[in-house]
Parts: structure tokens; sequence; C-alpha cells
């Protein structure tokens, strides 16, 4: 007599279904959380912006790096902060003197734009940054980029991000096709960046965003073959034509 054997089959786990809004599902977003952050502490850049929560510096290092490279913010940072170590030293200067030790980082239109928040800091909030994005909106030269890293990198608030780098990587990870630069895109990836952010840990999750883009999915030559997201990674293996501008 022959007995019967059940034999199963492996099965894969289903993949995850997207919401309904277009989003990245809960569990693409735990998958990108863990293994970003999962990265950046083991490769996560040293930069003394990281160091402090303070929201002036925290200020001053945004604006710097608005458009120019962290190695030639780096020494201009510390000289800043040598020569104007808080709102109030930077509001009682004199502005052209201000747009000298900006120099050569170019622009110049952004320390003509810190002074002004500096004043504007000193006369109406005692030298402090309000800890709410609207009024921290409302300061000429603080947009909404620039509001969520003050709120996430100083005041631990759970506030996103969207500059370059961190566009580049949530379009290539959870879009993958289209125009990446378009009004429609960056309102969808606003909402992304809303949406994969942690609960907890939002200083070290914004921060590995930006290094992310800044040395790994890099622009022109991304590096997809050491990528950690290159599984889940709508646009693995990266093919420029998809990237319509």
């Amino acid at each position: 007599m022959r007995t019967k054997t059940s034999t199963k089959r492996s099965r894969k786990p289903a993949p995850a279904r997207p919401a309904v809004d277009g989003l990245p599902s809960p569990a693409a977003r735990q998958r990108f959380r863990r293994r970003l952050l999962d990265w950046y502490r083991r490769h996560g850049r040293d930069l003394p912006w990281r160091e402090t929560r303070d929201p002036y510096r925290v200020l001053v290092s945004e604006i710097m790096l608005q458009q120019t490279q962290v190695d030639r913010v780096l020494p201009k940072y510390l000289e800043w902060l040598d020569k104007y170590p808080t709102f109030h030293a930077l509001a009682a200067a004199p502005v052209d003197e201000v747009t000298r030790t900006w120099y050569p980082l170019g622009y110049n239109v952004r320390p003509r734009r810190l002074h002004a928040i500096a004043r504007e800091a000193v006369e109406r909030y005692g030298g402090e940054l309000p800890a709410d994005e609207t009024t921290l909106r409302s300061f000429k030269g603080i947009g909404a980029y620039t509001a969520g890293a003050v709120l996430s990198f100083a005041f631990g608030r759970r506030a996103p991000i969207l500059d370059t780098n961190v566009a580049r990587v949530l379009f290539r990870v959870f879009v993958g096709r289209g125009a990446p630069k378009s009004h429609a895109m960056r309102r969808h990836l606003w909402g992304v960046s809303r949406a994969v952010l942690p609960a907890r840990h939002v200083f070290d999750f914004n921060q590995a965003l930006m290094d992310f883009g800044a040395t790994v999915c890099v622009a022109r030559k991304p590096q997809c073959l050491i990528c950690p997201l290159a599984r889940q990674c709508a646009t693995y293996p990266f093919n420029p034509d998809a990237e319509r501008a």
C-alpha cells in the first residue's frame, strides 16, 4: 500500500500593494527606512553641523550648502561661526562686512538674506528661531526645504525635506520614469518624502537621504552596483533616458 505524501511548494511573498494615492506602501516605506539608516550608520559623513542642534548653526549650514559643495562650505562655516556665533552677533554686523565674510562662496544674496533673518529673529523673537513651520516660512529666505531642515535637525520635529539630492533618490527609488523636475512631480515627491519619514530617528533619516544622494545616488553615474536600495529601486539598472527633463 502506497502512502500518500503531501508536498508544499514554497511561495514568494506577495509584493506589497501600492497605496491608493500613489505613495509607497507601508512595507516599501519600512524597507526603505531600514536600509537607508543601516547604510548611514556605516557610511554617513562626519560633518560639523551634524554635531549641533542649535537652530542658528543649522540655518547657517543649510543656507551655505545651497548650490555649494560641502568641501567649499566646511572652512567657511567654521570661520563664519567664529566671527558671528549667534543671531545677535550677525544682526549687529554691517551687511557689507557680512557679504565680504561670505566670500568666496558666491550667490551673494544668501548672506544678505541670512543677515535679514538674523535681524528679524533678534527684533521679533529675542534672537531665537521659532519652532513652527508657518512662522519659519514667514522669514524671507526660508522656504519649504530650509524650514523642514531646521525643524528636523534643530528641533527634532518629524518634518520632510526635499532638495536636489533627496528628490533624485526618491524619484529613482519610488517613481522611475517621467520628468523629475516638473512641478507636478515635485509636489508628488514632497508627498513621498513626508510618507517615508520614520516616527523616530528623523535627524539621522533626513541626513541619510541627503548623504545618499550626494555620494551614492549621484546625478550622472550612480553607484548602482553597491547600492543597498537596488532591490527596491524603480530605476535599477539605471537608465538616464528614463529621467526626462
